[in-house]
């Protein structure tokens, strides 16, 4: 049974016998929480800048130059960067009314395959990102006040697509495979 940790038989499962290693998914874990604490830092260190640019008119001293630039940048990039985790953690939003009354294995192997096609999509995405981040690099597009060139802001989402690709892929892996999820009955991050 996929809850108790055990394959038909009641033989616990192999680490990597038909799926992922336990060290991959260590990996991935550990990869997405750093993309995520990029994400954060970055977006307090732009919510900082913008409280200081408030205080520094309302004083009047004037605001920091582009300081909306600094928020439309750091949103557009970093929103990607909490993706993966989002996927490690099965936080997406999932419909199970369909498949409610399946058994538990049924219903794993399904998510299994669902979860595997969301890491097509996942790469779709990732491709037409660079796609479109090649089309900024090439135009030399750049901010009106920063003069921050705009491909830059592709750079994370790409990132940040293809790593929950990757995610999606060793998740749905492991599900089809019957293996247990890593650190169940462990505390959350």
């Amino acid at each position: 049974m996929a809850g108790t940790g055990t394959r038909e038989g009641g033989r616990p499962p192999s680490p990597g016998a038909g799926g992922p290693s336990p060290a991959l998914h260590r990996w991935l874990e550990r990869l997405c929480l750093v993309f995520a604490g990029a994400g954060g830092l970055t977006i307090f260190a732009v919510s900082m800048a913008v409280t200081a640019s408030v205080v520094m008119r309302t004083v009047g001293v004037g605001g920091i130059r582009g300081d909306f630039e600094m928020v439309e940048l750091a949103c557009a990039s970093c929103a990607a960067l909490f993706l993966p985790l989002c996927q490690l953690k099965k936080g997406h939003v999932m419909v199970d009314i369909f498949t409610s009354w399946a058994p538990e294995r049924s219903v794993r192997r399904i998510d299994g395959l669902w979860t595997v096609l969301f890491a097509a999509a996942w790469a779709a995405l990732a491709w037409r990102m660079w796609d479109g981040m090649q089309v900024m690099l090439d135009y030399g597009d750049r901010t009106m006040l920063l003069r921050f060139p705009v491909w830059w802001v592709y750079v994370p989402g790409v990132a940040g697509m293809a790593l929950s690709a990757v995610v999606a892929l060793e998740s749905g892996l492991r599900q089809l495979a019957g293996l247990p999820e890593p650190g169940a009955g462990s505390a959350p991050l």
